[in-house]
């Protein structure tokens, strides 16, 4: 959803098109993405030891809730066969009319490459999360990508001089596909011929693999919006288990590869949240984030210092913790008397934000344990981040949870499906 086309647009057409000029397009001007969460071979190892009614609990159904006194006990409610592809178009939105079928096999087979329990609710949450940041669109239109895109170059071509009577000589070169980069630029419309369009300027204009390696401004893309950053991650630590082949950005623009890093983005993590709301929210914002906000919160509350409840605790330099520290971490450092830890236990366990492992860290059981006592009950460990989403295809004020409550109005427009239906899983 968010950081589709970010302002690099301009510097990856200027730059690779004029790679004379003496002056080196700026790099995107946008914080880098934290480092993405290592994974263990058996996810169940990272576990809590005593999680929550946690629907989102991979390879095992989550338990079925204790009746309230008084009701009658819910029915046996076990795993769909590993044929889920049969349930999945059950759940499908009903408005769905086009590839229905082949929508349905992509997502059981998600989950089965994946190891995760095909139940109601993880396929719901799929389903809510494609349904907004798609529509079921493997490659979603983006409205007005051509016209981002010349007024991105015209700004970049003022900023650094350049005449535009070179600019427009360079665009007339003819590209890999028989068409001027003029004319393709005159006719984007996805992420993905975007993104095919930097590729060739890289390749195929003077400097262009030189001076913007790495500068593509496409970082998200496919039916669910998945970062390429992660898709490219994963596919390097679970070689044995992906199922996409070749080239992974490219994958990412396809149904069946979108799918597959979109689902292992939102449900291949253990996260022990109360309600999916909050799941939703770190597939936009990023892992853990609505747990490290509600650290975030309980450390502004006991420092008495107003912090950005964004779910970020460090400040990085690409995807590395920089050297210049965060409010977070400056609000934690001060807290270091009463937390009885020194900086280095701090920071060790403040870099481990992005996993699981940092709530085992003594730095957040230490912050939780005085905020309990502090407020005299149990402090939240789970908010929502406060992040607003910014890209130039985004017209209107959107945050993270906009989002996260649009995609959880559809997961349980889907469990209503669920529950209509011939029975219902976990």
């Amino acid at each position: 959803m968010k950081n589709v086309l970010r302002s690099g647009t301009a510097a990856l057409v200027t730059g690779a098109l004029l790679a004379g000029c003496a002056t080196q397009p700026e790099p995107v001007a946008t914080q880098a993405p934290a480092p993405v969460e290592t994974k263990t071979p058996d996810i169940l190892d990272r576990q809590p030891a005593s999680p929550p009614a946690g629907i989102f609990r991979p390879d095992v159904p989550a338990p079925a809730p204790l009746p309230e006194p008084g009701q009658a006990a819910p029915p046996l409610m076990r795993p769909h066969p590993p044929q889920g592809q049969t349930r999945v178009l059950e759940l499908l939105p009903p408005t769905l009319t086009r590839d229905r079928k082949a929508w349905a096999g992509d997502i059981a087979a998600a989950f089965t490459a994946l190891r995760l329990a095909p139940t109601d609710r993880n396929f719901c949450a799929v389903i809510g999360v494609i349904e907004q940041e798609s529509g079921f669109e493997a490659d979603p239109v983006v409205p007005g990508l051509s016209r981002i895109a010349w007024r991105e170059i015209e700004t970049r071509r003022q900023r650094y001089g350049i005449p535009k009577l070179a600019l427009d000589a360079a665009l007339s070169k003819t590209s890999p596909n028989g068409q001027t980069y003029k004319r393709r630029l005159d006719t984007l419309r996805t992420e993905r011929q975007m993104s095919a369009l930097y590729d060739d300027m890289i390749a195929e204009l003077p400097g262009g693999s030189l001076l913007l390696s790495g500068y593509n401004p496409v970082r998200t893309g496919g039916p669910m919006q998945v970062s390429i950053a992660f898709a490219e991650a994963h596919a390097r630590e679970t070689s044995s288990r992906t199922v996409v082949d070749g080239d992974v950005r490219r994958a990412v623009f396809t149904r069946r590869g979108g799918v597959y890093f979109g689902v292992a983005h939102l449900l291949d993590y253990p996260a022990p949240y109360s309600t999916p709301l909050y799941r939703f929210a770190d597939f936009n914002a990023g892992h853990y984030s609505s747990r490290n906000a509600a650290f975030q919160r309980a450390v502004a509350r006991l420092t008495k210092k107003p912090l950005v409840l964004d779910g970020d605790l460090l400040r990085y330099d690409n995807g590395r913790p920089s050297a210049n520290p965060s409010a977070t971490q400056k609000a934690v450092l001060a807290l270091s008397k009463r937390l009885k830890l020194d900086a280095d236990d701090i920071n060790a366990g403040l870099r481990q934000e992005k996993t699981d492992a940092f709530a085992r860290t003594p730095v957040y059981q230490r912050v939780f344990s005085l905020a309990d006592r502090t407020s005299g009950g149990r402090a939240p460990r789970e908010a929502m981040p406060r992040i607003d989403l910014k890209s130039p295809k985004i017209q209107r004020k959107l945050t993270t949870e906009w989002f996260a409550k649009r995609v959880n109005m559809r997961y349980g427009n889907c469990m209503t499906r669920a529950a209509r239906g011939a029975g219902t899983t976990n």
